[in-house]
């Protein structure tokens, strides 16, 4: 092995160790501590699809979403569900999260939110939310990519809805978290406006984080595009 090869695996072989140290010492931390990732500028037609397409989302009597991962792997130790419903989880620049693949010959772009608690009632609910959208799209390579249908996820399936000028805001689904008495929070599609959060594609997160939501347990929660369930969500959310 000559001199120079014999650098390059010794530089390889430390890089590969950092990542893994890294990796382990990736640790639980309080959901206010968990710093979000910066959007990306836009270039491949996954990242201008995903971003043509971000819904609106409005909370109502709930935790606002937030991070649920940083760049070194670090995962939000969420919420009790005690207290009022936005307790402790009203205010966050929060962040949602994108991960798309053809499907049945149709694009699915699915965009997740993370939220500490689902506690529409006080002591009832559990610690941690996830819930997703699945905007169906014809082709997102088209000049005028659209929507073919809206499936939003509730209590463990997705329903769908047919794009409107009510609940869309030119390409942007309109959805809304709320909670629905005596069920805990879910996605519904709305005719109200919501906000926007940072949006980070699956593939532009870190190998850190995209391997923590891999095996971080959210207990009642589960990540909906995470390898695991990544596409089984996309069944559940089909629309034909």
């Amino acid at each position: 092995m000559s001199s120079r090869t014999l650098r390059y695996a010794l530089l390889l072989t430390m890089i590969v160790s950092l990542s893994i140290a890294s990796i382990a010492s990736a640790a639980v931390i309080n959901h206010h501590q968990v710093v979000g990732f910066k959007e990306v500028t836009p270039t491949t037609v996954t990242q201008k699809a995903a971003k043509l397409f971000q819904p609106t989302l409005k909370v109502s009597n709930a935790c606002v979403p937030f991070p649920a991962v940083d760049v070194d792997g670090n995962t939000s130790g969420g919420l009790a569900p005690s207290g009022s419903p936005s307790g402790e989880c009203s205010s966050s620049i929060g962040q949602v999260y994108e991960r798309s693949a053809w499907y049945n010959g149709v694009w699915a772009i699915m965009y997740s939110w993370y939220f500490p608690k689902d506690g529409p009632i006080t002591q009832a609910g559990h610690r941690h939310d996830w819930e997703a959208v699945v905007v169906w799209v014809d082709n997102p390579a088209a000049a005028s990519p659209k929507i073919l249908s809206i499936a939003a996820s509730q209590h463990g399936k997705f329903v769908n809805k047919a794009p409107s000028t009510s609940n869309t805001n030119g390409t942007h689904p309109k959805i809304e978290y709320k909670s629905i008495f005596p069920l805990n929070n879910a996605l519904y599609h709305t005719s109200t406006d919501g906000g926007y959060q940072p949006l980070i594609g699956w593939d532009d997160l870190s190998a850190a984080a995209r391997h923590a939501l891999n095996t971080t347990s959210f207990e009642d929660a589960n990540v909906p595009m995470n390898d695991a369930n990544f596409q089984s969500n996309l069944a559940k959310a089909w629309f034909q």
